[in-house]
């Protein structure tokens, strides 16, 4: 499974093309992002998106969101059937490439380290 940012360019080898932000990225067409499914129900809740903007700890941040992620099996469920069909690409728009949500989904769906 993949990570990408949702700015990056898409290539023939993202297979299905997986955003899981709560919010539309900013100044990108639909055109332009290249998204399959748009799976919000997986992105850290508004409350705790919010706090770790504001200024919260990346650990604190990370527990919260995977006790959220354990909570949440129907998106989780979801994400998986897609996963099951063939290669997936997690698209987050967040700057940081090294400490964003999609690396802990990824790695809560066992496909990696975060």
């Amino acid at each position: 499974m993949n990570v990408k940012r949702v700015y990056d360019e898409a290539s023939d080898g993202d297979g299905q093309r997986v955003l899981v932000d709560r919010l539309w990225p900013r100044g990108l067409t639909k055109e332009k992002a290249r998204v399959d499914v748009w799976l919000k129900e997986v992105a850290p809740s508004t409350e705790l998106r919010r706090w770790y903007h504001a200024g919260g700890e990346w650990d604190e941040f990370s527990a919260r969101y995977l006790a959220e992620l354990e909570a949440n099996t129907g998106a989780v469920a979801r994400l998986r059937e897609i996963a099951e069909q063939g290669p997936v690409t997690l698209l987050y728009g967040i700057k940081d490439e090294e400490r964003n949500h999609a690396l802990l989904l990824r790695a809560f769906l066992g496909g990696s380290d975060a």
